[in-house]
């Protein structure tokens, strides 16, 4: 019965695929999921203007282990606190990447020590690999040639960028020690300038148009 109604699923999700669609994942735990409220709206705008996508602004809002999730080829995560993710909704978001899925997690500062180990129940037969600079992402559209660029500073940490593979296929990135996320924000929210506010709207446009089209 798992197996048909994943089918379903499946076949519901190919044909979304075409649709530019992005979702905010809304998880348990007690982490503050939507932080950044205007970040995405900010993005997608971005993305329309400059790279030609036709992504809705109004952001939609979608639970791990939810079949909505399916609708959506570009699920976004960020906080700064608890991640939790039962074996349910591990096992759907798993299913959800496979099937052609992506999930971009931006650590918000303080998400990390929680969301590696709920990486792991998503990909227990799996490692987070660091993206090299040479990366296609990070000269696919805008160039970036030292890899993810730095955005807020924090630990005096270098901005990372991790990935998993799912047959040379990149479903999964983790960006960390960079808060794209607070870059893409309305401009008086952290008062960056804006250079640095451009530099990580286009990263994130990198990464949207690289999901797109690979």
């Amino acid at each position: 019965m798992r197996l048909k109604l994943f089918s379903i699923f499946f076949l519901v999700f190919i044909g979304s695929l075409s649709a530019q669609e992005i979702a905010l994942l809304q998880y348990g735990g007690g982490g503050d999921w939507y932080a950044n409220p205007t970040s995405l709206p900010n993005l997608a705008k971005f993305c329309n203007e400059h790279i030609d996508t036709s992504l809705k602004e109004k952001t939609q809002t979608v639970t791990p282990g939810s079949v909505d999730i399916f609708d959506y080829p570009f699920v976004h995560m960020t906080g700064h606190g608890n991640v939790y993710f039962s074996a349910e909704e591990a096992e759907n978001l798993r299913n959800y990447l496979m099937s052609g899925g992506f999930l971009h997690i931006d650590d918000n500062y303080g998400i990390d020590q929680y969301i590696r180990k709920e990486i792991v129940k998503i990909f227990p037969n799996k490692e987070l690999k660091e993206l090299p600079a040479n990366f296609p992402m990070f000269s696919y559209f805008y160039k970036f040639p030292q890899g993810m660029p730095k955005i807020h500073e924090h630990d005096g940490g270098r901005p990372q960028a991790f990935g998993i593979f799912v047959e040379d296929r990149l479903v999964l990135l983790y960006t960390f020690e960079t808060d794209l996320g607070d870059g893409w924000e309305n401009p008086e929210v952290h008062n960056d300038p804006q250079d640095v506010r451009l530099k990580a709207l286009q990263m994130g446009a990198n990464i949207i148009k690289y999901v797109f089209e690979n």
